[in-house]
């Protein structure tokens, strides 16, 4: 069994199955998410080579890998091959994306579009196994002056103060907001509750000058924009 562990990992294959000679010789764009992933575990089990495995748990998540920075330590230590310490890799250079991406996040000032918001707040929310409701506070230009939490609920919804959106948009100068919330269900659709809310701000916010420019549903990967959609 030993023999064949070894016989597994990456430095005894072929030169045409290492992925991590294929990323110094060719440059890292080139390798599959799989491949990417055996580098990071190294082996696979005493059937699969590590590019095999990877494909696997890939495979597990619909080849998503936002949906792969989501599963813990102890689901990645289902799968047979993955021990402690190849989960944490995993998991952690999951995280190190997710970072990345909120560095990138940062660099949005202005939101011109509903896929700046969306670029803002995906790092902030999309990832989460519950739902947290957010608010951007903009100005006359567009530019944002403050971004907060304003609600954190279970899977089955969030509470939103409808009061304490506009004193906070008062207390910022703001004349713009976009509401976001995410789905850790993954579902892009507007429950009627979405809807409800969005009205009920935007109705109070017309009586002191301040519009709901929109509202974000979020999942891992990808938006619903009410304003996109002719819903305001």
């Amino acid at each position: 069994m030993q023999e064949k562990q070894s016989s597994l990992s990456i430095k005894n294959w072929s030169d045409d199955d290492k992925p991590r000679e294929k990323l110094l010789q060719k440059g890292r764009s080139v390798l599959s998410d799989a491949e990417l992933v055996a580098i990071l575990i190294g082996s696979g089990n005493r059937n699969e080579s590590a590019v095999e495995l990877s494909k696997r748990i890939l495979a597990s998540v619909g080849h998503n890998l936002n949906e792969l920075g989501k599963l813990s330590v102890k689901q990645l230590m289902q799968f047979h091959g993955i021990g402690e310490a190849k989960a944490v890799s995993i998991a952690a250079a999951l995280e190190v994306g997710r970072r990345r991406r909120g560095e990138e996040a940062k660099k949005i000032e202005k939101i011109t579009c509903s896929k700046d918001a969306f670029e803002l707040l995906q790092p902030l929310i999309a990832e989460l196994p519950h739902e947290e409701f957010w608010i951007l506070y903009l100005n006359n230009s567009n530019k944002v002056l403050h971004k907060e939490q304003l609600s954190k609920g279970g899977m089955t919804g969030t509470l939103v103060d409808v009061r304490l959106v506009l004193k906070h948009a008062l207390q910022h100068g703001a004349v713009g907001l976009i509401l976001a919330h995410n789905h850790p269900s993954d579902t892009l659709q507007p429950s009627q509750a979405d809807k409800h809310i969005t009205q009920k701000l935007k109705t109070a916010g017309e009586a002191l000058d301040i519009k709901v420019l929109d509202h974000l549903i979020i999942t891992s990967s990808s938006y619903y924009s009410f304003a996109d959609n002719g819903m305001h």
